[in-house]
């Protein structure tokens, strides 16, 4: 997961490719507290990873739920969760809980319900923005049940304080009246909780005005009855809960991809699936048929947002689909513009605001008034960002008109702020196929982790960079300038890959030595060919693997040294590497570190930095690794060497080491790593156009 302050996306120009999405949190939190309330375990497979989810897991920890993730490798996505079988613990019940709920919905509402009808003292809060999401609508429901609930800030909001009520003083005769037209997680909280006190007669919900959502309240009635619970539901106005409903593990239950996170690949695969080609055999081009597979859900999915591929479909998708996988390509394109009500999808409806950008007219989304309630006001959140790109967009009380950029020109480069929600950040991810081939940047990239912790590594997996767009940061420089620190760490601020491209040379040493291949010209092609086989990792701290194995240590030993100069020496392993270092760059972006990335491998790359330090200065610090690793040296030898060895790289015949004549001079003789990297950043900086964008 991309931890980044923000993430550039480079100009994106086609798709194509299997992605396999991630639980439904809609369905994942639902199964959690409905496992919870349930006598006996429930193995819980396929469960969202996600911030959301692990709130819940805490909490229902704190109630005294015994959860255990299961060691088994293919499976660490299940859970096993021991219920309390509908009430809690004497101890638990008699002192005060305080729940910790981040700025889960799915996790607030329907604990608020559960905990208020099974006793106990509690007190739940969240983030700021929690506080600032209406629950007034579920507490009055559960007032007139006779539960104690007591707002600990603003009225109608969270924190607040719950307090037992006797069962015997709960009013269950008079039908229980909550408001459909704000959240359909209020109602979806009280049929979850009301099976806990409907043992001696039935208990009744009558929705006051418009139930929205709908899909979602049909999601939580499918899995009330695989955990025994059986509701009559009259016209989407009122529900009866039996009595005698008591709740009873199904032992085992799969969670269904999340059809909300398949709009946004179901709108890649519209917007950038389109065919190709490809060279053939004999000199002319094959053309090929570009798809974007997603797994993990299907059109007979019990999620609402699998009607958004019809939306999709009405916008110029061709999309065909199986049991569990949609596979979607461009049909009609521009898009077409539509005019919609998206009560039945109004999570996934925003990524239709977003394929509006392609769209050959303005597009009107209707009835979407419970954005407003989210994670943000997403309303106002959407109009202010797709305004940044260049679209036309008219803000009302429920609804939104985008009208795209006029042409290539009207389209600008946007920082988008995500607002810390993780569907806003998605959505804008597809904004870098505009036509004009401007980079977008996301701000707060992390926030996907409320329900997709994994959506840009999923995302930039299937889609293909315009030709020369991925962006490439080159660190030149002698030995021990420290170029290997800042690359690394300028990497980590910018989420992007990393080479290390003095250590591939000693990494194929140690290659062709495990694969007992002589390192000689001879055998040369062989050890070109083990090459293009090598699965490459670097990461922080100078850690390197190989094939997923950490080799850090063992490429610097002197035997590793030694099998790196035999390497060089080969024409035929240099041109081999020269490929797998233009392999390295990879979306969504490169820094580089070496002796001629900037000059040789990467000639065309946007910044270019040549990093030196004193050679005193530098043996120093090599002297300080080498005792801080129990190695005796000393300085006046170390010295000694690296100015020997950088007379030898700058003299060499091939690719000596001089700065690319457009490169940044940086001495960092007397500059700490910190202001380096510093440094580099805003040289990076001053090279993108998001800030003129938004002045």
């Amino acid at each position: 997961m991309f931890s980044t302050a923000f993430l550039d996306i480079p100009a994106l120009q086609s798709a194509h490719g299997e992605v396999q999405l991630p639980g439904s949190k809609s369905i994942s939190n639902r199964v959690l507290l409905l496992a919870a309330l349930s006598s006996g375990t429930t193995t819980i497979h396929d469960l969202l990873d996600s911030d959301d989810t692990q709130v819940m897991l805490r909490a229902l920890e704190q109630l005294g739920c015994a959860v255990v993730r299961s060691t088994d490798p293919a499976h660490l996505n299940s859970y096993h969760i021991t219920g309390i079988a509908g009430q809690l613990a004497p101890a638990l019940a008699a002192r005060s809980t305080a729940l910790f709920l981040g700025n889960a919905g799915t996790a607030m509402r329907p604990l608020t319900a559960a905990l208020a009808l099974l006793g106990g003292h509690f007190e739940m809060s969240g983030v700021p923005r929690m506080h600032e999401r209406p629950i007034g609508d579920l507490v009055d429901a559960l007032r007139q049940l006779g539960c104690k609930i007591d707002y600990l800030g603003n009225e109608g909001f969270p924190p607040l304080r719950i307090q037992p009520v006797a069962a015997a003083q709960l009013q269950l005769n008079a039908p229980i009246t909550v408001r459909g037209d704000v959240s359909s997680q209020f109602l979806t909280a009280l049929l979850m909780a009301l099976p806990l006190v409907a043992k001696q007669q039935d208990v009744v919900i009558e929705v006051a005005g418009e139930l929205i959502s709908k899909p979602y309240i049909h999601i939580t009635l499918e899995l009330l009855k695989r955990f025994g619970i059986d509701i009559h539901n009259e016209q989407w106005q009122r529900f009866t809960v039996r009595a005698g409903s008591r709740y009873q593990s199904p032992h085992e239950i799969h969670v269904e991809a999340d059809a909300s996170s398949a709009s946004y690949f179901i709108a890649l695969g519209a917007i950038a699936a389109s065919k190709g080609s490809k060279p053939n055999a004999q000199g002319g081009t094959t053309s090929v048929d570009r798809v974007v597979k997603v797994m993990g859900v299907g059109a007979q999915s019990i999620q609402g947002d699998i009607r958004f591929v019809e939306a999709a479909r009405a916008m110029g998708a061709a999309i065909t689909s199986g049991p569990n996988w949609l596979e979607i390509r461009r049909g009609t394109w521009p898009l077409q513009a539509i005019d919609m009500d998206c009560n039945h999808i109004p999570d996934a409806a925003m990524t239709l605001a977003a394929m509006a950008l392609y769209a050959n007219g303005t597009t009107t989304l209707r009835n979407i008034a419970s954005w407003r309630v989210k994670e943000t006001d997403r309303l106002a959140a959407m109009a202010i960002e797709l305004r940044k790109l260049g679209a036309v967009v008219e803000e009302g009380a429920d609804y939104l008109t985008i009208t795209p950029p006029a042409n290539r020109e009207a389209w600008k480069p946007a920082s988008i702020h995500t607002y810390d929600d993780h569907r806003v950040a998605m959505c804008f991810s597809l904004a870098a196929f505009n036509p004009a081939g401007l980079p977008v940047r996301i701000e707060d990239p992390k926030c996907v982790a409320k329900t997709f912790p994994g959506y840009f590594e999923a995302m930039f997996s299937a889609v293909r960079a315009v030709p020369g767009s991925v962006p490439v940061i080159c660190i030149d420089g002698p030995t021990a300038s420290g170029k290997g620190t800042v690359a690394a760490a300028v990497a980590e601020h910018l989420g992007y890959h990393l080479l290390d491209s003095g250590a591939l040379y000693r990494i194929t040493g140690l290659a062709a030595t495990r694969a007992g291949i002589p390192i000689d010209a001879e055998h040369a092609s062989q050890i070109a060919a083990l090459i293009a086989q090598m699965d490459i990792q670097f990461g922080a701290d100078q850690q390197v693997r190989l094939d997923g194995e950490d080799i850090s240590l063992a490429i610097r030993s002197e035997e590793a040294g030694m099998n790196a100069s035999l390497v060089s020496a080969l024409p035929a392993v240099r041109q081999a590497l020269v490929q797998a270092q233009h392999d390295f760059r990879q979306l969504p972006g490169l820094v580089a570190d070496g002796r001629d990335m900037g000059t040789v491998i990467f000639p065309l790359a946007p910044l270019k930095v040549y990093l030196t330090a004193s050679a005193a200065k530098r043996a120093e610090r090599r002297h300080k690794q080498l005792i801080e690793k129990g190695i005796p040296a000393t300085i006046a030898d170390l010295r000694a060497d690296l100015e020997a060895r950088d007379s030898r790289d700058m003299n060499r015949a091939t690719a000596p080491l001089h700065a690319a004549q457009d490169a940044f001079l940086l001495d960092n003789s007397e500059m700490g790593v910190d202001n380096a990297v510093a440094q580099v950043l805003s040289w990076w900086e001053k090279r993108q156009p998001f800030g003129k964008a938004q002045a």
